[in-house]
This record gives C-alpha cells, structure tokens and sequence, in this order.
C-alpha cells in the first residue's frame, strides 16, 4: 500500500474535523516561507482536499512570530534559476510563475470556501496567498507588506492582480510602490480583513468557528454561491445574472431546501450530502 502523502507533510499539518479541513503552517522557525517543499505539498493537499470531496470548509493559520515571511531567498540562488542573459531564459521566467500562479489559483477555485487566519507578518508571497482566500480574519498584531519591491522586483503570483479587487486602487499603489506595512487595523477599516482578534488562539478559535458554520450548509449551495462570487467579481452584471440563471438551473434542489426549513423548524443540525469525490481522469485505466 502506498503511504498517504497527507501523512508525510513536513510543512503543514491537516486535520479535518466536523467537515473542517485545518491547514496550519508549521515551520516557524523558518518564518515559514516558501521554499520548493512548500509549494509542492501545498499543491498536494489543495487538490487532496478538492478530490476528495469530504472537506466543507478550510482554515489556512500558522505559527510561531510571523503568518508567513513570503518567498524564501535562498531559492532564487539554488532552486530556482532566474536565468535574465538571454531571450530563452527570460521566456523560461514565464513558466516558472504560471506554474507558482497556478498553486495559489488552486484556493480560488477550491470547491469549499477559505479562511486565512493571519497573525505577525503577512509578507510578500503571503500577501498572494490570502488575496486568492475568500475570507481573511487577523490578529490584532498582523501586517500586511508587499515586500517585493524592497527587493528590488515587482510581486508576481497575485497580489498585484486580486489586492485591487480587495482594496481602493490608490492605497494598493501605495503599498505596492512603498513596500510600506499596512496594520490589520487599517486593513480592517478598507475591507481586506473582515475580523480582528485580540489573540492568535482567538483568532483561530474565531476562524474554525466561522468554517464550522460554513460546512453546515448544503455544500453544492456553498460550490455555487463560490462560482458566482468569482464570476461576478470579473464580469458585468448583466452577464453575471446570465451565469447565475445557468447555474442555479443546474443545482437547484428542493430536497435540500425543504431540509434546511424543516431542520430550522425543528432546532436541529441540517443533514446534506457531501459533494462527490473527484477523479483525475488522467490517472484511470
């Protein structure tokens, strides 16, 4: 039998109760940046937790002094060659961010919603990951910095792209052109977090509490109030009306409806079905 690569992670840990997948980011003492390793197992359990089909909701925390410090440095001079001498290197530069951009887009179109609990630092790369989260919650310590252009280079795996959808585009220019911190406070009053917590054990508490709720609604509800969302979010009204037509058409269900009524009606939990698990078709035969 071949072992279960979610039981080998060495830089998440997971675990899935009541519905609620639980991804925590376990390297503090390396401030949990991202190195090969992480992206790799990252990407695993993205679409572990996708295929599977158990998972309603999923709460993305960390530990130790900082969410994340973003990309670790060392990679630039030994995993990664950012080869700038020649035409053929730098189209290779394409590949090498679709391939990291690709990793992120995984948690925009999760079949679940996402909540990043965020404490410390919220740097660089991190500032990627939680844009493509659909809820962010933070401490009351927590920071957000586009940190790549204090390196010297432009962020590139999606902060860029889903920060104006999140913030006024004024302020996204100045933290982009800057570098500056944006405190969880101010990140609050414009909308990019939606919660503070006076503590990282709050804050956590906070988020699987919220991702709780989430999961004791139909799940194919949950799949098309996401599809929508993110519809909408990138087309006009009257198309995302069209969309909304086409896609309730295809899940409506009076079964489940009649269920939460009654459910309410009787002051208990609500039963629904898990959505199915998924096959790689590339894998069968």
């Amino acid at each position: 039998m071949k072992p279960d690569p979610m039981d080998t992670l060495s830089c998440f840990s997971l675990t899935t109760n009541d519905h609620v997948a639980h991804l925590v980011l376990n390297k503090p003492e390396r401030m949990n940046t991202m190195h090969p390793t992480f992206w790799r197992e990252l990407d695993q359990v993205l679409r572990h937790l996708n295929n599977e089909g158990q998972a309603r909701a999923l709460v993305i925390s960390s530990t130790g002094k900082h969410f994340s410090a973003g990309m670790a440095l060392e990679t630039f001079s030994s995993a990664i060659t950012m080869d700038d001498n020649s035409p053929e290197g730098r189209a290779a530069v394409f590949d090498v961010l679709t391939n990291l951009q690709s990793t992120f887009t995984l948690l925009e179109s999760l079949r679940m919603p996402v909540i990043a609990a965020i404490q410390g630092g919220c740097i660089g790369g991190a500032v990627d990951m939680v844009t493509a989260c659909c809820i962010r919650y933070a401490s009351r310590e927590a920071f957000f910095c586009i940190q790549e252009i204090n390196i010297g280079m432009v962020a590139d795996v999606g902060t860029l792209q889903r920060l104006p959808k999140l913030l006024p585009m004024g302020l996204v220019k100045e933290l982009a052109y800057t570098g500056r911190r944006l405190s969880a406070e101010k990140a609050l009053a414009h909308g990019l977090v939606t919660e503070i917590f006076d503590t990282p054990e709050a804050l956590v508490a906070g988020a699987l509490a919220c991702a709780k709720e989430m999961a004791s609604k139909p799940p194919v509800a949950i799949w098309g109030s996401k599809q929508a969302l993110n519809y909408a979010r990138d087309h006009s009204v009257e198309d995302s009306l069209r969309q909304m037509g086409w896609l309730q058409g295809a899940i409506w269900s009076n079964t489940h409806v009649r269920e939460a009524i009654t459910a309410a009606q009787a002051k208990r939990a609500a039963v629904f079905p898990s959505l199915h698990p998924l096959q790689d078709f590339k894998s069968l035969g």
